[in-house]
């Protein structure tokens, strides 16, 4: 054998001897199980479930306990004071009395939530009275479902009476010893020069400004049974005059 190739064969057992006894090395990184890194950062990059934006919140609805304090917030910043009904026969337009400040929230709110479209004037009183906001229909069940059970205390005492064009509350038919309003309806006096026996039992809180011949021409249709127009008088639209 050469020297050569002793020479060989004595590094090649020198590297092999140096290689088996070496610590070994950590494994690469990018070899590490990364599952639960990249359940981490799947976490992290996902926000936090929120509630389901969908969900329907609770409604407001109005009642006997908030109703007063809803409607002095309402008509603190309250602006319009007008609102134009019309009807098959026409259009008539009301202004409200800002000194009867929750009777005026209060038809201002439900002229804005469409309470009145669809209902009727159903009670007609020949040279007395028009009434509206009631109707045999189960939407307008279902609308005063929708915004609340609540009355209005009367508030007779700021000046104003009963003159031909205003437009009054009535109070309402449950057990009712303080002729609290129902907040629904309102009647318009068509009496000339006015119902001045009403004064101080009901709450006037506008008059009709324009169209009161349209008024007249509601009065002047044929009732029946419970004064109940024979053929239904509808409100087509209550709009708020912004």
């Amino acid at each position: 054998m050469t020297v050569e190739k002793l020479i060989s064969i004595a590094i090649l057992m020198l590297f092999f001897l140096s290689s088996c006894g070496e610590t070994p090395k950590e494994p690469p990184k990018s070899n590490a199980p990364v599952n639960i890194e990249e359940d981490s950062v799947a976490v992290d990059s996902i926000p936090a479930k929120k509630e389901d934006s969908t969900a329907k919140k609770e409604k407001f609805v109005l009642t006997e306990d908030n109703a007063i304090d809803f409607f002095f917030d309402y008509q603190k910043d309250l602006k319009a004071d007008k609102v134009r009904i019309t009807t098959r026969f026409g259009s008539f337009t009301v202004q409200l009395y800002d000194n009867v400040p929750y009777h005026k929230a209060n038809f201002i709110y439900l002229a804005r939530k469409g309470y009145f479209d669809g209902t009727q004037f159903h009670r007609i009183v020949k040279d007395f009275i028009i009434q509206g906001g009631n109707s045999d229909d189960v939407e307008t069940g279902r609308k005063r479902s929708e915004i609340g059970r609540y009355l209005l205390p009367p508030d007779t005492r700021k000046g104003h009476r009963h003159h031909r064009g205003t437009i009054s509350m009535p109070s309402s038919e449950i057990d009712n010893p303080h002729m609290l309003a129902s907040p629904y309806e309102f009647f318009i006096v068509v009496t000339d020069p006015g119902s001045y026996h009403l004064d101080g039992d009901f709450t006037p809180f506008g008059r009709v400004i324009e169209g009161m011949d349209v008024v007249d021409e509601i009065n002047s249709v044929k009732t029946g049974q419970g004064d109940w127009p024979y053929q239904n008088i509808y409100i087509q639209k209550a709009e708020v005059i912004e």
